[in-house]
């Protein structure tokens, strides 16, 4: 029974602190609560939990951290706009023009202020400047 109090115990600052460690601990009060009820000693318990507080730590904790430092990143926004195609529906050159991005009409500009794209060509969205799509 004290080893379910300690894994509740153990998982209260876990939810506090967001430290995965305590819930590995835990995990291993819990499967030292089984050992308990399965007739175990009080040694086997507590090798129980060490070994298995110890075994979540050395396989779980880099598993997260590896996962933790490669997050992707979420475009949002103009920002989700940059990389994508779109349809010119006006001629688009250095002074401005009209593509449809994304479902909608924006304005646009030609990022080679020489280059020029007619009506139904595709074009690549480089950044936003505003209101206006700089395109290639």
């Amino acid at each position: 029974m004290w080893w379910l109090v300690a894994a509740v115990g153990l998982g209260i600052p876990l939810v506090v602190t967001a430290m995965p460690e305590f819930g590995m601990f835990a995990a291993g009060a819990v499967a030292a609560a089984v050992t308990s009820a399965l007739g175990g000693g009080a040694v086997a318990q507590f090798v129980v939990f060490a070994a298995v507080s110890v075994a979540l730590i050395a396989v779980v904790r880099p598993i997260a951290n590896r996962h933790r430092s490669q997050r992707p990143e979420l475009a949002s926004g103009v920002d989700a706009l940059k990389g994508r195609q779109a349809v010119v529906l006006e001629r688009v050159d250095g002074q401005g023009g009209r593509i449809k991005l994304g479902g909608e009409v924006w304005s646009a500009r030609s990022l080679d202020t020489e280059r020029v794209f007619e009506a139904g060509q595709q074009v690549d969205v480089i950044e936003i400047d505003g209101a206006t799509a700089v395109v290639m």
